[in-house]
């Protein structure tokens, strides 16, 4: 009995056999999450507890599930997004290397003495209106030409010429070949050309018509009595431009980009325009305080006098203009 005792007082204690882990079968899988390891190793957890661990989990694997569209349309758009890129390079490209498709002379005299010959590289395939127009007044199809018609005035950042005039015998010779002195669908080609090609446009040796005036004040509303009532009427002030005056840049002029059309550039002659551009002008003096109340009074007397501001002295012509291709 006492030996009894002692053997069992000798024996190691036996302890509960550790439960082997169950492996979950193959079709079966469980988030992986931290909060799993802490659950084997205590195994005492309340049933709400458990409740709140497994409502996390499925609200965690919803949140993926429903992320899972989003983030394939983030993959798309980024995938779309050199497309667009690209689209945006290849306007670049069309804005800055632009090809001439036609070539127009200008010959130029000053106070009767020729100086030169400017040829101009036109646009045809990006500015086909504008281009057209420059070509036709070159060449005498709109029926009146650049030929004999003077430059007007001469800035520090390019050249202007007159162009040929809305009323008279232009208007009446352009009304016998049926052609339009109206600059509308320039408006509409500069407004194009304004919203795709960034950055200046009138740079130094480009051609440009004018399509437009920024300073002009919008239309004025008045009373009109028409039919025995009074109905409201808008009042133009000021003239619009007809789309034959040009603009040569001998400088960068990104004033000019709010009213100019660039149909063309400077290919051989770009001295003869640096010539002109250094003639002497008449002076610009609308700092001046009696001019400004003038123009505030509207006094017609400001208004020709501001036409003959920068106007050159000398009288520049062109002595005759035409295609050469």
């Amino acid at each position: 009995m006492l030996q009894n005792q002692n053997l069992l007082q000798s024996s190691p204690p036996i302890l509960p056999p550790t439960p082997t882990p169950t492996t979950p079968p193959q079709g079966q899988s469980f988030p992986s999450s931290p909060s799993l390891p802490v659950l084997k190793q205590s195994c005492k957890l309340s049933r709400r507890e458990l409740s709140i661990c497994g409502n996390s989990s499925l609200l965690l694997l919803w949140g993926t599930q429903a992320l899972g569209p989003f983030n394939l349309s983030k993959a798309r758009a980024e995938e779309n997004l050199p497309n667009t890129n690209k689209n945006e390079q290849e306007e670049n490209l069309n804005c800055t290397n632009k090809v001439p498709t036609k070539r127009a002379f200008l010959d130029i005299s000053i106070n009767g003495e020729p100086i030169g010959r400017i040829v101009i590289g036109l646009y045809g395939d990006n500015a086909p209106v504008g281009a057209a127009r420059f070509s036709s007044l070159v060449s005498g199809t709109a029926g009146i030409s650049y030929r004999r018609k003077e430059f007007i005035k001469i800035m520090p950042n390019y050249v202007q010429h007159g162009g040929v005039s809305s009323y008279g015998v232009d208007a009446e010779l352009a009304q016998r070949a049926g052609s339009n002195l109206e600059a509308g669908n320039l408006k509409e080609e500069w407004e194009r050309n304004y919203e795709q090609c960034p950055g200046t446009k009138n740079l130094a040796g480009t051609v440009s018509i004018i399509v437009r005036d920024p300073s002009k004040p919008p239309p004025k509303l008045k009373l009109v009595a028409r039919k025995g009532k009074l109905e409201i009427d808008q009042e133009e002030i000021g003239q619009d431009p007809n789309g034959t005056e040009f603009v040569i840049a001998t400088k960068d002029s990104p004033e000019l980009d709010a009213s100019a059309l660039v149909v063309g550039r400077i290919l051989e002659g770009m001295e003869v325009v640096e010539k002109v551009g250094q003639l002497k002008t008449v002076p610009d003096n609308t700092s001046s305080p009696f001019f400004r109340l003038a123009k505030i009074i509207g006094d017609q007397r400001a208004d020709v006098a501001e036409r003959t501001f920068n106007r050159p002295f000398s009288k520049v012509v062109i002595t005759n203009c035409g295609l050469m291709d």
